[in-house]
């Protein structure tokens, strides 16, 4: 079996950032591959596309990266590993391990519903545990060595997706669990660096943070966690398929600002 993730180590001298990219993975295991619609497997819409190229600036930063290799068809690393839904609100919500994709279409070959407990739990334990115990593992070394740690967690979409949402999501969506997942010193100055930039901006609407930044977040003990989702056209071409050079480098800009900022709310 390939590694279930990639660690990226600082390049410079570390910072107490941890950036975590749950769904940029696109591999899938020999045992399952044939089960999907071939279809469905040609463009694996639902993705993160690029969102660690994107972010692969972050080691030179002296930031620690850790991306996942599995799609998140597999099984999706941000979601309650007890499949307790995140939102009750109506929207479509694909569970820790999805049987549609977004836009509520099967994606098995046999258009099955669910997946049978066992291999639910052959999977955690072999593609969600890896995962999580990395970042719990980081997370840790992290705090000894600072005292106080950020998990920054990567995300993007499409910029319209009718099932989740009637209208265009901003650029930038900053979510933290209803200001409970960081302290409000890192919550404001994430927030005013993002609002201070040229792109559209929305805080913890629609979306507030998944499994990991609610889970990992635990500003009383100094563990803060953020999610950043963004629309895919900030960094991809028009139609949202192939990486734009030009527009990632404006969106690594302000990137690069707001963490470079959170660094020094952080020291």
């Amino acid at each position: 079996m390939e590694p279930v993730y990639n660690l990226f180590p600082p390049t410079q001298p570390e910072v107490p950032i941890l950036l975590s990219v749950p769904h940029c993975g696109t591999r899938f295991p020999a045992e399952l591959k044939d089960e999907y619609k071939s279809e469905f497997l040609q463009s694996l819409d639902d993705t993160d596309w690029f969102v660690d190229k994107l972010y692969g600036f972050a080691p030179s930063h002296g930031i620690t990266m850790i991306t996942a290799n599995y799609s998140r068809w597999v099984i999706d690393l941000n979601r309650d590993p007890q499949s307790k839904p995140l939102y009750s609100d109506g929207r479509v919500i694909t569970g820790l391990c999805p049987t549609t994709n977004f836009l509520g279409e099967p994606i098995y070959r046999d258009e099955r519903k669910e997946i049978l407990p066992n291999e639910i739990a052959r999977r955690v334990s072999a593609y969600y545990q890896p995962y999580h115990q990395k970042l719990e593992s980081e997370l840790n070394r992290l705090h000894e060595k600072f005292s106080k740690v950020l998990l920054w967690d990567c995300h993007s979409i499409r910029q319209l997706v009718p099932s989740i949402h009637a209208e265009k999501f901003p650029d930038l969506i900053l979510g933290n669990a209803d200001s409970t997942s960081s302290s409000a010193e890192i919550i404001s100055q994430a927030v005013h660096t993002l609002q201070s930039s040229t792109y559209s901006f929305s805080h913890n609407y629609p979306f507030k943070g998944g499994y990991i930044t609610r889970h990992y977040g635990q500003p009383h003990l100094q563990r803060h966690a953020l999610q950043l989702e963004m629309s895919k056209v900030n960094y991809m071409d028009d139609t949202e398929t192939q990486y734009d050079e030009n527009r990632a480098s404006k969106m690594q800009e302000v990137l690069k600002s707001v963490l470079q900022k959170l660094i020094d709310t952080l020291r």
